[in-house]
């Protein structure tokens, strides 16, 4: 059996410890021997792949490439994974430049096969992509032991990927809203329920965005570009995540005292 994280605590204080030891034990995940064998090979072929053909067609390089992406789940789905990766990401009616999900995009970009020369040919592209696939995999192996803190994990790397993407305002509430993983954090944090999803979208932006003004003071997502907020919203997220999964055996008065903290 590999290295499995350690999460002994759920909220802030679970977070916390995550937090001081998460370097020694993203390492002790990385020297698993499924790791070890996945990342080395993907460094010793990926400068010989020229095409999106030559990709899909070695599946322990497309797991790496994938997972580098969090696209795991698309590993059986070689024929639409080289469609998107052929289609390039200049053209603006590209096939990754339309979809919402802009994790396709992003791994359309790094790979490059619609350019002149692959990226696959620079020299640090391999560690470029080992290391966000080993982050990923670590995220995936300490979400097995406790799912929340895999979505604190990832928090600043997808909110601030649509932070800082050229999108409008409202936009920017819609990407968010079509992330799963983002809308389960805000959905927690704001103490929305996830039956919302039901309404109207232009409602569900309204609920979104009136909700994170009274608790943030202001209904934009653009203000989590702040470390400071953007901490606030996964303290939040943590407290209320952790009352919801042990509300039941706390007194009324532990629960108050939480939610305080966390305001």
């Amino acid at each position: 059996m590999g290295f499995q994280p350690i999460v002994p605590f759920g909220g802030m204080a679970g977070w916390a410890f995550l937090q001081r030891t998460r370097a020694a034990q993203a390492a002790a995940h990385e020297a698993t021997p499924a790791i070890s064998r996945d990342t080395a090979y993907f460094a010793e072929k990926i400068g010989s792949i020229d095409s999106a053909a030559d990709l899909v067609g070695d599946y322990r390089l497309l797991k790496v490439a994938l997972g580098a992406f969090g696209l795991d789940d698309d590993l059986p789905n070689k024929a639409f994974i080289r469609q998107v990766l052929e289609g390039g990401s200049i053209a603006p009616d590209s096939l990754a430049n339309r979809m919402v999900d802009k994790r396709y995009l992003a791994m359309t970009k790094a790979f490059g096969f619609d350019l002149g020369t692959p990226r696959t040919r620079l020299s640090d592209f391999a560690d470029e992509i080992l290391s966000s696939y080993r982050g990923r995999q670590f995220e995936i192996a300490v979400g097995e032991q406790n799912p929340d803190m895999r979505l604190a994990m990832s928090l600043p790397r997808d909110l601030g990927t649509i932070v800082e993407s050229d999108n409008t305002a409202d936009g920017r509430w819609f990407a968010v809203m079509g992330n799963e993983p983002l809308r389960k954090v805000f959905e927690t944090a704001l103490g929305l329920p996830s039956s919302l999803a039901i309404l109207d979208i232009d409602r569900q932006l309204g609920v979104f965005r009136e909700r994170a003004a009274a608790v943030f003071g202001s209904g934009e997502v653009s203000q989590f570009a702040d470390p400071d907020r953007l901490e606030d919203l996964n303290r939040l997220f943590l407290m209320r995540a952790q009352i919801a999964d042990g509300g039941a055996s706390m007194s009324p008065g532990a629960v108050a005292l939480t939610l305080l903290q966390s305001i």
